[in-house]
Order: structure tokens, then C-alpha cells, then sequence
């Protein structure tokens, strides 16, 4: 059975089991461990694994009852690589920070499964390393606040250190006006509302995100802003920013966004035609500057696949 905590980094004493027969010393580690062979391996050939003052090999045969010391070492994060090949559109730029309007299918940071390829590995290929805040580490540099992958529009990421951890106050005291654009299935009653929903992991599948007692709070404002045949057009104030947030809220009052084959089903999950993409936009940002407090505004338009849909149900609408 693996041993307590060892999986953790520092220094970890083991001792073979007394009764049994003797065993190759990787193969023991594993077993006493529970970490992965090849990671055991790894750290046998960096000279990690001793048996007194005797440094082993991953095939050396060990006996019940020895005495084993295995260093862990801290985890060190691969610094992303630059790709100025991924075009970045910069719709705001100060000594501060920048704003950037980023496009739909576009990951914002390196994460399990995606490697390279995201929005970060773009703006290093711009700027380098030394051109954005490291607080949020060297995988995160500059990120204040993310996007989901299928999301377009408006991202801050901060230059330094100040001013990422003043964005971030920011964020935290929701000072910072974040407003989307979503198209949504069915028409809206109210032509302004609040949502109020405490939304956690969805229990049932817990790759999604729902509306579950005991949540955590979560605000949605919106306002109707056109009204098609069986679709509403909203601008939509997010206040506060918990996980999909916009798109569960809107499910959960049956309105999911056009295009959402997460919390869609069905007609919402396709969306009207031509929609080949989650109909979410961030349109709009209202912050203040970190420097100098001065009052800073972006808006990113509709990208033109999103426009093409709308103009296709204003025809309709006619």
C-alpha cells in the first residue's frame, strides 16, 4: 500500500516490507509509493533513491526489511513557448496592461491537453516573458481573468506584477463592468432581469457546472437588446465570475445560449442557421487604470460569423 504524503515533494523514508521476497527496487518504490513506474524510474536515474550511502539502479535487487531514502523534488512549471505565428488583435494597449479581443476556439492558457497553441503562447511570441505580470505563474504571465475556449471578446492581461495584482483588487471588489452579448433560445419576458443562483459542480456530471444549493453566488444582470421569431438578443452584466456562469444562469431560466451543446439541448444546442459556434460575446469593458485610476472603456464588436446569424433573422423577422 502506498505510503501517506509520500507523493508529496521533500525527503521520504521507506522500509522494504520485513516478510517477502526480494524485488527489483523500482518495481518496489512503485508498489510502497503508489507513484507511476516511469516516474519512480526518473527519479532513480537522477540518483535520488539510496540505501545507506549507496546510490541504486532502477534493477537493483532489494531485500525484506531494507532501508530506503527517496528525494521528491519540487514540481518545476514549463514555461510556455512563444508563437507569434497566432495573431493576437489588441484593441486597448498602456504601460499597464493590454486588452485584447480574442477570438472563439482560441484556449486562453497552457492547461492539461493544451499545451501550446493558446492565446498566452501568442502574446509571449509578441512581447516575451518579461512584458506581463508573473503573479499568476509562469504559465498564467499577465492573465487576470479567462475566457472559456468557445467565448470571443474583451481579455485584460497586465504587463506587471502592479498592475495584475491591482486589476485583480479590482475584480475582487467588482469594480470592473464586464458586459456580454448572447443570443438566446425562446423569447424573454422581462425586458430587464437579475438572475441570482448559487452555482457549484453539477452532481450528476461533474464536468459541468449547475445552479445547487449551497453554491456559490453568482449575479447575472441583462437586459433585452432585439427580439427575433424565436430568439432574444441580450447584453448581459456579469457581476459576479464564477465558472460558465452567463451560460448556466441562462439555462437554468430555459433560455440557454444559442450554439451551447454543454447546457443546450436540442434547437438551442444547434442554434438558428448558419450558427456554427456559441453564440457569447464579451462586448465590453469598464475598468479603472491601475496607474492612474483614469476610467478606461474597450468594446470589441460582433465577429462577423456572429453578425452574418443576426442578419439572417432580421431578414427573417421582415
Amino acid at each position: 500500500m502506498a505510503e501517506i504524503g509520500v507523493r508529496s515533494p521533500g525527503v521520504h523514508l521507506l522500509t522494504a516490507p520485513p516478510q517477502g521476497q526480494s524485488l527489483r527496487v523500482d518495481r518496489l518504490v512503485t508498489d510502497l509509493t503508489g507513484l507511476s513506474r516511469s516516474h519512480v524510474q526518473k527519479l532513480i536515474s537522477e540518483g535520488r533513491l539510496t540505501a545507506g550511502e549507496r546510490t541504486l539502479r532502477a534493477n537493483t535487487i532489494i531485500d525484506p526489511g531494507t532501508e530506503l531514502r527517496l528525494e521528491i523534488p519540487e514540481p518545476v512549471a514549463a514555461e510556455p513557448a512563444a508563437q507569434p505565428e497566432i495573431d493576437v488583435s489588441v484593441v486597448y494597449e498602456d504601460a499597464d496592461l493590454l486588452i485584447v479581443d480574442k477570438p472563439s476556439g482560441l484556449v486562453v492558457h497552457p492547461s492539461p491537453g493544451h499545451d501550446d497553441g493558446t492565446l498566452v503562447n501568442a502574446l509571449l511570441g509578441r512581447a516575451g516573458p518579461e512584458g506581463f505580470g508573473g503573479i499568476a505563474g509562469v504559465r498564467r504571465p499577465g492573465i487576470v481573468h479567462r475566457l472559456d475556449r468557445d467565448t470571443s471578446g474583451l481579455l485584460m492581461v497586465a504587463r506587471t506584477d502592479l498592475a495584475q495584482h491591482g486589476l485583480m483588487a479590482q475584480l475582487k471588489a467588482r469594480r470592473i463592468k464586464k458586459t456580454y452579448l448572447a443570443l438566446v433560445q425562446g423569447s424573454v419576458g422581462a425586458a430587464v432581469g437579475r438572475i441570482e443562483a448559487p452555482i457549484g459542480r453539477d452532481p450528476r456530471h461533474r464536468t459541468r457546472m449547475a445552479v445547487v444549493p449551497g453554491g456559490r453566488l453568482a449575479t447575472t444582470g441583462y437586459r433585452v437588446s432585439e427580439r427575433f421569431a424565436d430568439w432574444t438578443l441580450l447584453e448581459l452584466d456579469l457581476i459576479t465570475g464564477r465558472t460558465h456562469q452567463i451560460r448556466v444562469h441562462l439555462e437554468a431560466i430555459g433560455h440557454a445560449v444559442a450554439g451551447d451543446r454543454v447546457y443546450g439541448t436540442g434547437t438551442s444546442g444547434r442554434g438558428p442557421s448558419g450558427l456554427e459556434r456559441l453564440f457569447l460575446h464579451a462586448w465590453r469593458l469598464e475598468l479603472a487604470s491601475p496607474s492612474t485610476g483614469e476610467l478606461i472603456r474597450a468594446t470589441a464588436p460582433l465577429p462577423p460569423e456572429l453578425e452574418r446569424v443576426l442578419a439572417e433573422l432580421r431578414a427573417e423577422s421582415r
